[in-house]
């Protein structure tokens, strides 16, 4: 199954303040993620700065992958998911650092070896995430949550990863955006589990 391109339009002003189409196309950044074959990340647009700087500057997507938002900012992106194989779930984690690197953030895999899933990772946002089309599984620490097209789910820091058990490919929107730990939080993270380090 393939899903269809994504089509982005971004507005802007002309020098007398009306407003234009500043672009009109596809997504200029499209990338699959090596070491998780079938993952596809389309990146939308981001912002570097709260209040975001309203203006007329270059595309922010351009550059290369990082998966959390830029410090005071925001970074929405299109993902592609590909079912769970035995292969992946079995060996996967071996490649989780190389797959984090790739984009961007080796730091936010939290996967162990007695991780829920490979893709176990945590990033310090609130992350806004939407089922367009397929089935994905949420899986914290201690739960799973069955999502559908229509589903949404804020993502507040916590670890996670996304299980796609349908057998055919998932696409999700997210919007991240950054944030702190609240205190207390950042207190319980800091702490190292019994058995190892966190």
């Amino acid at each position: 199954m393939t899903f269809p391109a994504i089509r982005r339009v971004v507005t802007g002003h002309d020098a007398d303040g009306r407003a234009v189409v500043a672009s009109d196309g596809p997504l200029p950044t499209v990338a699959e993620i090596a070491a998780i074959p079938g993952t596809v990340f389309h990146e939308v647009w981001s912002t570097s700065e709260t209040p975001a700087a309203v203006n007329n500057a270059p595309d922010p997507t351009t550059g290369a992958l990082v998966l959390p938002p830029p410090k005071r900012g925001t970074r929405m992106r299109f993902v592609d998911i590909p079912p769970d194989t035995p292969e992946f779930l079995a060996h996967g984690a071996a490649k989780m650092h190389a797959a984090f690197s790739e984009v961007g953030d080796a730091a936010a895999s939290t996967v162990k070896a007695d991780s829920p899933h490979p893709l176990m990772h945590r990033t310090e946002s609130i992350d806004y995430g939407v089922v367009i089309e397929g089935e994905m599984t949420l899986i914290l620490d201690d739960a799973e949550v069955a999502l559908a097209p229509g589903s949404v789910v804020i993502q507040r820091g916590t670890n996670h990863a996304w299980a796609n058990r349908s057998g055919r490919p998932c696409r999700m929107l997210f919007v991240l955006i950054d944030g702190t730990y609240d205190a207390a939080i950042a207190a319980a993270l800091a702490v190292p589990e019994q058995g190892g380090a966190r």
